[in-house]
């Protein structure tokens, strides 16, 4: 069992984490998705969103984007960050399960908030 949340809007991979409408959290079993649920964000803090999706058993989080406070905080929580994602979420999943997702490793450093990543 495994469960991979994808930052979306609308069923797409967000290009920032932070700023999602929503997480689509993909539960899985032996490489196949066995149900979906979707997860409005709660909020942009810092460091906050990490430690949620950690608190609900995510073991992968796949976004476009990602600044590098939130990246250091998942790998703190041993959870694998995949950024550089686009298209579907559902696609996403099912392409990282078929171990064709790879992370692009692009740290967001543009974005509004660029000082709270860094707390």
């Amino acid at each position: 069992m495994m469960k991979i949340a994808v930052a979306s809007e609308k069923g797409m991979v967000t290009g920032h984490f932070g700023h999602c409408e929503n997480f689509m959290i993909f539960n899985t079993d032996n490489e196949k998705v066995t149900g979906t649920e979707t997860v409005p964000n709660p909020g942009h803090k810092p460091g906050f969103l990490p430690n949620f999706l950690n608190e609900m058993g995510v073991n992968v989080i796949i976004s476009g984007g990602m600044g590098g406070g939130a990246i250091d905080i998942f790998n703190q929580h041993n959870i694998e960050v995949i950024v550089g994602a686009f298209g579907s979420s559902e696609e996403a999943a099912r392409s990282y399960l078929a171990g064709e997702l790879k992370s692009t490793g692009s740290v967001c450093h543009e974005h509004a908030h660029h000082d709270e990543c860094r707390s």
